[in-house]
């Protein structure tokens, strides 16, 4: 699935998510393709949409309310 970014549309990444809830948080190594050149940053508009995090040890962005969405 596609995440972009609510401000411009951009494609941020493809993600392969697991269940049918909300974005809240995506794990480093579930991202297919990587469309950011600086991590949790929009390409297109600058924005920053998540933050870096470990969930249980594992490197994740937790998704900031509103800053990007599944497509």
């Amino acid at each position: 699935m596609e995440i972009i970014c609510c401000g411009c549309k951009a494609k941020l990444f493809k993600y392969r998510k697991s269940g049918k809830g909300a974005l809240v948080k995506c794990f480093v190594e579930r991202i297919l393709t990587d469309h950011t050149q600086t991590p949790c940053t929009c390409p297109g508009c600058g924005q920053v949409f998540a933050r870096q995090a470990l969930i249980r040890g594992v490197p994740a962005f937790k998704i900031i309310g509103g800053k990007a969405r599944m497509n």
